[in-house]
């Protein structure tokens, strides 16, 4: 196990480096300069010019490139171009408000997803199947900002019975009860837009298993439909579903930009978004960043959970 951990970041450290230079790539060939979002109209060629020495930005492309990595490896990712606040400073604030709202709907909807996914795979074909397969189709076919905005107009605005936007109200920072009824609302878009996916992932798996040798020796052996169900299948349905946990693990940071903006939530998807509108690019390249790292520790959590589930399997064997 501990020779599998360390040949896979190995292999990690040159993708860290391919995310970090596509990431820089992708600001430096964009069709706005960063000295855009700090200058106006009124600036003559001279300012703007004393603007991008200040900043570095006359250097080659490469000496750009090393100076923002060796900050990066730091772990300073530099100052807003517009605020000229420190990002790192921003990144611990927003971060947590980010995992309070993505954890606890990815929670919920996960184990939704197993007891909907078992039932649907159960009842295949019958009523319960096609009603859990319909909420499954119209949670993917619906924007999760369309449904953000019915529930403000509705619950918000005609009923008030939730606060319309933000996390907390102002002077009630330290009320539990204020915090939750913010997070009411965006809490429940989220499951509706994790749900399917993982109901359907789970119905799957458990169709397949359904169909294997130890379920007609269960039936034969006389042990009824849930206790097969949820005995003997759902151990076996939770074995590649748990590798899901691992690559959930970016939704911590961008799993929820689109809600995030639609509730203004204090989270990275609202600092992302505005940092994409203001063009400020040192924003920008630090979420993708983030963004892009987690993505492959995940996958190194998600193969390393996969082998503490499932003992049979050695790693680093095959």
């Amino acid at each position: 196990m501990l020779k599998y951990i360390i040949k896979r970041i190995a292999q990690a450290v040159p993708l860290l480096f391919l995310i970090t230079l596509i990431c820089f790539s992708l600001m430096h060939i964009a069709p706005y300069d960063v000295v855009d979002s700090m200058t106006n109209s009124k600036m003559t060629n001279q300012e703007r010019e004393a603007i991008r020495e200040e900043y570095g930005l006359n250097d080659p492309m490469h000496i750009q490139y090393i100076r923002w990595l060796k900050n990066i490896c730091r772990g300073e990712f530099g100052n807003s171009l517009l605020s000229h606040t420190s990002i790192k400073y921003d990144l611990k604030i927003r971060i947590p408000a980010t995992a309070k709202l993505v954890l606890p709907s990815y929670l919920t909807a996960y184990i939704l997803a197993i007891i909907l996914g078992l039932v649907a795979a159960n009842n295949r074909n019958k009523w319960q199947d096609k009603l859990i397969d319909g909420f499954c189709s119209i949670g993917l076919a619906v924007p999760t900002f369309w449904i953000g905005m019915i529930m403000i107009y509705f619950l918000g605005y005609k009923f008030k019975i939730f606060p319309l936007l933000g996390m907390h109200t102002i002077g009630k920072e330290d009320s539990l009860t204020d915090y939750l009824r913010h997070f009411f609302m965006p809490y429940i878009v989220l499951i509706i837009a994790f749900l399917p996916d993982l109901t359907r992932y789970v119905r799957a798996s458990a169709i397949s298993q359904l169909k294997e040798d130890y379920v007609l020796v269960q039936k034969a052996f006389g042990a009824g439909k849930s206790e097969i169900l949820f005995k003997h299948v759902a151990k076996n349905v939770l074995l590649p579903l748990v590798t899901k946990l691992g690559m959930a693990l970016p939704l911590l940071v961008t799993g929820a930009v689109i809600t995030e903006t639609v509730f203004s939530w204090p989270g990275i998807g609202l600092y992302f978004v505005k940092a994409v509108e203001a063009m400020d690019y040192p924003i920008v390249m630090a979420v993708l960043v983030l963004s892009g790292s987690l993505v492959i520790i995940g996958n190194l959590l998600s193969d390393i959970l996969y082998c503490i589930v499932d003992p049979r399997i050695k790693l680093g064997k095959n």
